[in-house]
């Protein structure tokens, strides 16, 4: 299992970022995958999962501001952030669950290395 972050960086209070996740080693589509993100000095906090048919779910502090979506022709994770604050900055991480159908928030199968968000003005 390889999983595999981009699209991180610097930006701006207010501003927007996506993240892409490239998945590889198994089967994509039937697995639901989640993004997590890790602050200084933090534990590591889920923020958004999605089903592998598609279904949602999002932590509330990110709620209306980002968007977690899917291609599974292209085996690839996206996080679509908007309306970024401060206190967005982090580590984020792609992460695979053990199932289709189940997303545990505080326990993950495979996780990626990482990409850094960074928001400051």
């Amino acid at each position: 299992v390889q999983l595999v972050e981009s699209g991180g960086g610097v930006v701006q209070p207010g501003g927007s970022l996506r993240l892409s996740c490239a998945a590889s080693g198994f089967t994509f589509s039937a697995y639901a995958m989640s993004w997590a993100r890790q602050a200084p000095g933090k534990g590591l906090e889920w923020v958004s999962g999605i089903y592998h048919d598609g279904r949602t779910s999002y932590a509330d502090v990110v709620k209306g501001r980002f968007t977690i979506s899917r291609d599974n022709a292209k085996n690839t994770l996206y996080l679509q952030m908007n309306s970024l604050e401060p206190e967005d900055t982090a580590v984020y991480y792609c992460a695979k669950h053990y199932s289709a159908n189940y997303i545990n928030r505080d326990e993950f199968h495979y996780r990626g290395q990482g990409a850094q968000v960074t928001v400051s003005s």
